[in-house]
């Protein structure tokens, strides 16, 4: 009795730490989603795959995200492009997204919020958080993230309720700019050139994300 309740705890913590399957499929260099939305995304043919993850966010939501990036010889990324599906799970009947940004953008008919900002490569990363996935899968395929990135962070929320969203974060090396991530925050002394720097970002972004409505229905 004891050994068939021993075999029962240790294969419900197995099945328990098992990952999700990924649910998208990707073709060359878009990612294409049956549902939540219905839609492709595109990205310029120098992007290369590093893979997916799929989980239960904080046990709240169901998240999977793909990861694209840009890279040298030596496989530093200088480019990141980062898509995310994210919905809340039926066991949180009262959860929903909260953004509120004043910016937007539309791609491919679809409105987005938009978000910038820089970070460093040593900055503290939240324990089970959506970046610590994404950092840990690149770090895995061999990739090295630079010192220092500016992100624009573009988010579609499906429907008035707002417990489903597409998020597309697009990511670039710091470096060119030739100024460091607290040189550009707040209080830093490239600061009052940051509006002009995240401009070129998102142009840059819009550029190079192409995104097709339902093409599963045509």
């Amino acid at each position: 009795m004891i050994r068939h309740f021993a075999y029962f705890v240790c294969l419900t913590i197995f099945l328990t730490q098992q990952t999700i399957a990924p649910e998208r499929k990707v073709e060359r260099n878009a990612v294409l989603s049956a549902r939540d939305p219905n839609v492709r995304v595109q990205f310029p043919q120098p992007a290369q795959y590093v893979g997916a993850d799929r989980w239960n966010l904080y046990d709240v939501a169901d998240c999977e995200l793909h990861a694209f990036v840009d890279s040298d010889a030596q496989k530093n990324v200088q480019r990141l492009y980062w898509v995310q599906f994210e919905g809340y799970l039926p066991s949180k009947p009262d959860l929903a997204h909260q953004y509120d940004s004043p910016r937007h953008t539309s791609i491919g008919g679809l409105d987005f919020y938009v978000d910038t900002w820089v970070r460093s490569k040593d900055e503290q990363t939240q324990q089970g958080s959506d970046r610590q996935h994404i950092e840990e899968l690149i770090r895995s395929k061999g990739f090295n993230m630079p010192a220092a990135m500016m992100y624009v962070r573009l988010v579609h929320l499906l429907d008035e309720r707002k417990r489903k969203e597409l998020m597309i974060i697009y990511g670039e090396d710091l470096r060119p700019t030739g100024f460091s991530a607290a040189d550009l925050s707040k209080g830093g002394k490239a600061f009052g050139q940051w509006p002009a720097i995240e401009k070129g970002l998102l142009e840059r972004a819009e550029k190079k994300i192409a995104i097709q409505q339902n093409p599963h229905t045509r």
